[in-house]
């Protein structure tokens, strides 16, 4: 039943209701994981001799459940784990003293959040900390602006090609060429004006342009998959699952493992937060840690053509059986 067969009353009484409803939703999707930002078992190296850190991954364990602390022999090894996106940084533990690295190109934010907490620790000892950033942001975009700011309009791009396959009729294969030239498109867009004008997302361009438009055609071809298959109400839901979900809990502009559970994990399987995460490492890691959301963005992008060819051979089906029906003669007598 749509809302378009209720009385007048409880038209009223329903966008009363849902409206507030919607807000809450939102506010609670977008506020909750901003509110409560922090450190939840962050990939955390400590590089050197044994007896050495031992005192280091004290201090650092003292902040109950903020660190996943992994031990390295030595700077070499650490620092290869920071650009391998093993960890997010490391604590190497030498002679002149304590040497943090960082690697604000997969978060400024965390980079700042362990600078801060190293200083902090060691400040105590009188010790100065040395800090090398290993893997650092676009020259262009030091506090990766840009790239956070990319999940919305990919997000409005996927729903957009969904919602217009879907209302202009196209079913089957049209559909699908539909979604995938606009995802193309999109892909090419945001690779000339991220890569090729602001200089803020750097790498292969073709690379990054086909990491956008990987994600733009998973976004889309879930919610013209779920359409395919529930109707107009798919455009809602998966207009739902992309915008209120995908994209706050992308972890975009911080990491996943600084938003509380199960946000972190969840933002990790949508095609925001896997769009992301395949966005820097093919831009600043040289594809390290790649084939797990490229992966997730394939199996959305995959599953969602799936639903359109499914969706449109039922649809047409079901026409052709009403048209048989209609043109079989009415027994007499």
């Amino acid at each position: 039943m749509s809302l378009s067969t209720l009385s007048p009353h409880r038209r009223v009484v329903a966008v009363t209701l849902l409206i507030p409803a919607l807000v809450a939703l939102a506010l609670w999707a977008f506020a909750w994981p901003a509110a409560r930002t922090a450190p939840r078992d962050l990939p955390l190296g400590v590089a050197g001799p044994t007896a050495a850190t031992a005192p280091v991954e004290q201090r650092l364990e003292r902040q109950e459940g903020a660190f996943d602390l992994h031990h390295y022999a030595d700077e070499a090894a650490a620092r290869e784990a920071v650009e391998d996106r093993e960890v997010y940084g490391a604590v190497v533990v030498t002679g002149q003293g304590p040497k943090l690295l960082t690697a604000s190109a997969a978060s400024p934010v965390v980079a700042q959040l362990l600078r801060q907490a190293v200083t902090q620790q060691t400040s105590a000892s009188g010790s100065r900390v040395t800090t090398v950033d290993v893997v650092p942001a676009a020259e262009g975009d030091p506090r990766g602006a840009v790239l956070n700011t990319s999940v919305l309009p990919l997000a409005l791009a996927g729903i957009g090609a969904g919602a217009a396959v879907t209302l202009l009729g196209l079913r089957g294969t049209r559909a699908v060429a539909a979604l995938a030239g606009s995802a193309t498109l999109v892909g090419a867009v945001a690779a000339a004006l991220a890569h090729s004008w602001l200089d803020a997302v750097p790498g292969n361009w073709w690379t990054v342009a086909g990491t956008f438009a990987l994600a733009a055609l998973a976004m889309g071809a879930t919610v013209a998959g779920l359409a395919a298959l529930l109707g107009r109400a798919g455009i809602a839901l998966g207009g739902l699952v992309i915008m209120l979900l995908g994209n706050p809990f992308s972890g975009a502009s911080s990491a996943p493992e600084m938003l509380p559970e199960p946000a972190g994990a969840i933002g990790r399987w949508l095609p925001p937060g896997a769009g992301v995460s395949l966005l820097r490492s093919v831009s600043f890691f040289d594809g390290a840690a790649a084939a797990g959301p490229a992966l997730t963005l394939t199996w959305w992008a995959a599953l969602g053509l799936g639903a359109v060819l499914v969706g449109g051979a039922l649809k047409e089906r079901t026409r052709n059986t009403r048209s048989a029906s209609e043109r079989e003669p009415a027994p007499v007598g």
